[in-house]
């Protein structure tokens, strides 16, 4: 079975670039315009609308993404049941995680993976983690290392790896913000604190909860993607701002910031690999979740 037009067109709707995806294809943007043309005409539909500027999925592309991840899901899963007796496992699990979880939790797991399964292929995709559990739930993404949600969502596993405390963090003496700073915490006035806050997620959550309970509107400076932009702005003066202390711990910029001793302190993170059940029928993934120590 000649799964690669399948593939062609999941690239394709995960980049939205023809130069993007045919590099990660490799193929040259002309055979790749014709597998996807080859494609649309064998279902007698448009599944891209494109220009020279722009790529986007059509309605009718949409329904088939869900397809297109169920079949080649399907096919490996079929596949490496009926060869699980004669090979090793062979094909391909994407994983999803920050930069930071990169090589703080995935380095072991991949190390101790890849050596028991030298013909799985890893595909890693790295981003913000307060997207993480979704782009797992809509099917982007085999894997993630993500923060266990308040309410794990129906038809999600979460295996905990490691525990990370959430803390507040300032600038080693600021002139600005030091004299902000300098009360002890219940006589800090927070509502004239600059923040630098994660736009969604759980930390984003927390905090929320955090100022709610205190009865303070908070002095929301900036809005960040990703934790580790987060302590760059934080360095830089411009804030306060709550991070997993991991990420502070892996950071270049630990040594121009401080943890402040805030009450109450948040709930820690909960660090975990999260996967569908259902993806737990392919052999290849099961591999991978089953040398998580529950």
């Amino acid at each position: 079975m000649d799964t690669r037009p399948l593939k062609h067109f999941l690239t394709l709707a995960e980049t939205l670039h023809f130069g993007r995806a045919s590099d990660l294809c490799h193929l040259s943007p002309s055979a790749l315009s014709r597998s996807i043309r080859q494609l649309e005409e064998s279902l007698n539909t448009r599944l891209f609308n494109r220009d020279n500027r722009h790529v986007e999925l059509t309605a009718e592309g949409q329904v088939f993404l869900d397809y297109a991840r169920d079949a080649l899901d399907q096919w490996d899963t079929l596949r490496n049941s009926l060869q699980s007796g004669t090979h090793q496992l062979h094909g391909e699990v994407s994983v999803y995680c920050s930069v930071t979880a990169s090589y703080s939790f995935l380095y072991d797991l991949l190390r101790e993976f890849r050596s028991r399964h030298p013909q799985i292929e890893i595909k890693l995709h790295t981003g913000d983690p307060a997207v993480a559990i979704q782009r797992v739930l809509h099917g982007e993404e085999d894997l993630a290392i993500a923060a266990r949600p308040e309410t794990l969502p129906h038809g999600l596993a979460f295996r905990s790896i490691g525990l990370s405390p959430l803390v507040f963090i300032a600038p080693v003496d600021d002139p600005q913000l030091a004299p902000l700073l300098q009360q002890p915490d219940e006589q800090t006035d927070w509502s004239r604190i600059p923040m630098i806050l994660s736009e969604q997620g759980l930390s984003r959550s927390r905090v929320d909860e955090w100022f709610r309970n205190k009865a303070i509107k908070p002095y929301i400076y900036a809005q960040v993607s990703g934790n580790e932009a987060i302590v760059s702005m934080v360095s830089l003066g411009l804030g306060v701002g709550v991070v997993p202390r991991i990420v502070l711990d892996n950071s270049p910029l630990a040594d121009r910031v401080q943890i402040l001793p805030v009450t109450p302190r948040l709930a820690a993170y909960d660090v975990g690999v999260a996967v569908l059940h259902r993806k737990l029928r392919n052999p290849m993934i099961q591999a991978f979740w089953s040398q998580i120590q529950p």
